[in-house]
């Protein structure tokens, strides 16, 4: 996984002042519509990724918490990071669908995980573990987001 091309830029921007900052602006700007939750990449390697949000009003519902769109498209993102981070490179993958559930409140800032084990990747559907966290490490959404894998022609 060396010469991964997300890993090697997320390498290459950590060595910039505000890398992590400047890695997942360019990032999200890549895929506009992470943009909105204004993402960051604290972690990524394969089979992992870790995606922030703040708590800001932009992202938040009526009741003054993080809205769960907003954290389902940081979930989304983590994991498609971690799918381009991790995949081999004889394989692509596509999302089919997301399936969540919202355990407590998100009344803080966000830490969206995706990950899978290093061994799931094979031609199929592939189930990959999602889970949302406030500051207190408490799970205030966890899910699956299930990508469908196949080779490359």
């Amino acid at each position: 996984m060396s010469d991964n091309y997300v890993l090697k830029s997320y390498k290459t921007f950590l060595k910039l002042p505000f890398g992590k900052q400047l890695f997942s602006w360019y990032s999200a700007r890549r895929a506009p519509y992470f943009s909105t939750v204004s993402p960051v990449i604290t972690d990524i390697k394969p089979n992992y990724c870790e995606v922030n949000i703040k708590k800001r009003k932009a992202v938040q519902n009526h009741i003054g918490t993080v809205h769960v769109i907003a954290i389902c498209n940081g979930l989304e993102m983590a994991m498609g990071f971690m799918c381009e981070a991790s995949i081999p490179k004889n394989l692509r993958w596509i999302p089919k669908g997301m399936e969540v559930k919202y355990p407590a409140k998100a009344d803080s800032d966000i830490r969206c995980v995706a990950e899978v084990p290093a061994d799931a990747w094979k031609p199929g559907d592939l189930p990959i573990s999602v889970k949302a966290y406030n500051q207190d490490g408490v799970v205030v959404v966890e899910g699956t987001i299930t990508v469908w894998v196949s080779e490359k022609r």
